[in-house]
């Protein structure tokens, strides 16, 4: 697993498609930006002006644009109900108990807590998700979670998600954290990843904290071991 999010990771968050062309031959291409030079259509791949594909006019059916979704930041809860403080320690055994009961790597959890909600129980993002791995309500309600700001209930919900993903995408990690981004709707609508910059950003961002998470407990896990004593035998007479 490491590994092959050692590759994902290296993805570029910037210039990703903004917009979906449609060929007249029935392809279908995606850039950032197009614009008529000299009578030709350029499909610039990047923000920039260097890298693009010239078409001729007649070559292109369609234009759609692509919308980015609404950036999921976080602010402050005003359910009275929210926990008022959750210890580092607290967060660890939820996530462990989390963890095992869905065969979740907990740095896998803690990497998708810290992408969604910095660890914040009772963060609220402006498109109405909840809590620690932020739910939005049909989801939480669909997964039994009564009360999306009280941190077990949330992270048993959100690990309970995410393990049913993995499972729809065939371990497919990036897939499963675009679904669990955008939606799985979205990433049925482009059959992959969807072209949404922020869905990009975040599979990116709990990658790199995943791997991140994984260097430093194998480092401690060595330092653990060099620092054994070692076990001498009885002295032969």
């Amino acid at each position: 697993m490491a590994v092959l999010v050692a590759s994902l990771a290296a993805l570029p968050i910037s210039g990703w498609a903004a917009e979906r062309v449609t060929l007249t031959n029935g392809f279908v291409e995606q850039c950032d930006h197009h614009a008529t030079v000299d009578g030709r259509i350029r499909l610039y791949l990047s923000a920039g002006e260097d890298n693009y594909i010239e078409l001729a006019p007649a070559d292109i059916a369609t234009f759609e644009s692509i919308p980015d979704p609404p950036p999921a930041s976080a602010a402050p809860a005003t359910d009275p109900h929210a926990p008022a403080h959750l210890t580092p320690g607290d967060l660890h055994e939820m996530l462990s108990r989390a963890g095992s009961e869905h065969n979740l790597d907990v740095d896998l959890l803690a990497s998708v807590v810290k992408a969604e909600s910095d660890g914040n129980a009772r963060a609220v993002s402006r498109a109405g998700a909840q809590g620690l791995m932020q739910l939005m309500p049909g989801t939480a309600a669909g997964l039994g979670v009564k009360d999306s700001f009280e941190p077990g209930q949330n992270v048993r919900g959100g690990s309970t998600y995410l393990d049913a993903l993995l499972t729809k995408y065939h371990d497919n990690l990036a897939l499963a954290l675009a679904a669990y981004n955008a939606g799985p709707e979205a990433v049925e609508k482009y059959h992959g990843i969807p072209p949404y910059r922020e869905t990009h950003a975040y599979i990116a961002r709990v990658i790199h904290e995943f791997n991140r998470r994984v260097l430093a407990r194998e480092a401690e896990a060595k330092r653990s071991a060099a620092n054994q004593p070692t076990t001498v035998g009885p002295a032969q007479p």
